[in-house]
C-alpha cells in the first residue's frame, strides 16, 4: 500500500500556479479572489482562513467579506453584483453552507460564470456535463490530481464514486468518465452496496459518514479515495473509509486529513488563476 501525499500534490499545484501568477504579473494582471463568509461556523472560519493563507502564497491579491449571520438576501445579493462588477476581482467564492435563511441557490446563480471558480453555477455545471469546461469543482478536481500522481491510468478501469451529492459525487462522476473510466454512482437507497464497492479499481468515498467503508467493501489492489470529513467516537478527524483496516488491501490510499483536503484549496488558486487569464484574453 501507498499513501497519497495531498500535501505534497497541493504544494506542487500551488508552486506551479505560483510561478505562472508571476508571468501573468508581468503583463500588468494580478489574479483577485474575493471569499464571502457569512456568520461564525468554526469550521467556515478555519477553511476561510486556508483560503487567504493559499492567495499570499500564490501571489494573488484577496478580499475577504466576513458578514454578520443576521445579513438579508438583498445585502448578500447586492455585494455579489458589486464584485462582479469589480475588474480586480476575478474569482468569487461564497462560503457554504450559508445561515439557513439565505437561499444559497439564488446567490450562486447571481456570480458571473467567468467568475464562478467554485464552479457551481449551473452554466459551469453544464459545461461539465458536456466536457467544454473553464474551471472544474474544485475537490473532484483535486482528486482527479491525487490520482494522476499514483500514475495509474483510469482508462477502461471500473469507478465507483460513493455519493451523489452535487459537489462532488455528480462532478466526480463525470471527470471519471470524461478521463474513459466506467463508472458507477452508490447512494443511500443503492441495493447489493458492497458487491458494488468490491468491484471497483478506483473508489471515491464522498458521503459523510465516519469509517463507514470497511476492508470488506475494497477490492484487493483497488486505488481508495476518501473525500471525507467526519469526527470519529473520540473527537478525532476521521474520513469516510475504516482506513486502518482498508490500507491493507489497496494500492493506493488517501489519509485523513492530509489527502484530499488540501488539493481543494490548491485547485481553487488554479481556477483563480484561469478566471485571471480568460478575463483578460491572455492564452
Amino acid at each position: 500500500m501507498q499513501l497519497i501525499d495531498g500535501k505534497a500534490v497541493s504544494a506542487a499545484v500551488k508552486e506551479q500556479v505560483k510561478k505562472e501568477c508571476e508571468e501573468l504579473k508581468k503583463s500588468g494582471v494580478t489574479p483577485g479572489l474575493a471569499v464571502i463568509i457569512v456568520g461564525e461556523d468554526p469550521a467556515s472560519q478555519v477553511y476561510v482562513r486556508n483560503k487567504e493563507k493559499a492567495c499570499e502564497e500564490c501571489g494573488f491579491y484577496s478580499e475577504k467579506y466576513a458578514l454578520p449571520e443576521n445579513t438579508t438576501q438583498d445585502e448578500l445579493n447586492a455585494l455579489v453584483k458589486r464584485l462582479n462588477k469589480d475588474e480586480r476581482i476575478n474569482g468569487i467564492l461564497c462560503q457554504l453552507p450559508l445561515p439557513s435563511h439565505l437561499d444559497d441557490k439564488e446567490v450562486i446563480n447571481l456570480i458571473e460564470p467567468i467568475k464562478d471558480v467554485d464552479a457551481f453555477h449551473p452554466v459551469n455545471v453544464g459545461a461539465i456535463m458536456i466536457g467544454d469546461y473553464n474551471f472544474l469543482p474544485c475537490t473532484p478536481a483535486g482528486v482527479m490530481e491525487l490520482i494522476k500522481s499514483t500514475g495509474v491510468d483510469v482508462k477502461g478501469r471500473k469507478a465507483v464514486v460513493m455519493g451523489r451529492s452535487n459537489i462532488v459525487g455528480k462532478p466526480m462522476a463525470m471527470l471519471l468518465l470524461h478521463a474513459d473510466a466506467t463508472v458507477e454512482i452508490t447512494h443511500s437507497k443503492t441495493a447489493d452496496l458492497k458487491e458494488i464497492t468490491k468491484s471497483a479499481d478506483i473508489l471515491v468515498a464522498a458521503i459523510g459518514r465516519a469509517k463507514f467503508v470497511t476492508a470488506d467493501m475494497v477490492k484487493e489492489g483497488a486505488v481508495v479515495i476518501d473525500v471525507g470529513m467526519n469526527r470519529d467516537e473520540n473527537g478525532k478527524l476521521c474520513g469516510d473509509v475504516d482506513f486502518e483496516n482498508v490500507k491493507e488491501k489497496c494500492s493506493f490510499i488517501t489519509p485523513v486529513p492530509g489527502g484530499v483536503g488540501p488539493m481543494t484549496i490548491s485547485m481553487l488558486m488554479r481556477n483563480t488563476l484561469t478566471a485571471a487569464k480568460l478575463q483578460n484574453n491572455i492564452k
